[in-house]
């Protein structure tokens, strides 16, 4: 069995850290970015799944979200990973294929992980 492969952008060091420990112990591999501009250098073949925080500096999530799609021709799925709850709809609309909200909750997070995995829309604040 292949392991699957997500790609982790967000520009708070420690927010990488947390969801790369997650993934790990759910089995899967794990790239981090700390700057979505480097993602414009990274080859994205072998990407199975992307988390992307909304609000970073230089491009947003939402920006980093059109570039992946339209310029690196991205068709993992792309969930929105960030504190700021109040945009869940906007993500949404914008083509995000799930949300979750920061912090993450060790205790769900492997649930919520198994569900977007299998195609499954995740779709939750905390």
């Amino acid at each position: 069995m292949t392991t699957l492969h997500a790609l982790v952008v967000d520009d708070n060091a420690e927010n990488l850290d947390v969801l790369k420990e997650l993934l790990t112990m759910n089995g899967l591999e794990c790239t981090t970015v700390n700057d979505p501009t480097k993602l414009v250098d990274m080859e994205m073949t072998g990407i199975d799944l992307i988390f992307l925080d909304l609000e970073m500096p230089k491009m947003n999530g939402y920006e980093a979200l059109d570039y992946l799609r339209k310029d690196k021709g991205v068709t993992a799925p792309v969930i929105a990973y960030t504190v700021h709850s109040g945009q869940i709809n906007t993500a949404y609309q914008r083509g995000f294929q799930g949300f979750v909200g920061k912090p993450l909750r060790p205790n769900r997070f492997p649930d919520q992980l198994k569900r977007i995995i299998s195609g499954e829309g995740v779709w939750e604040v905390s």
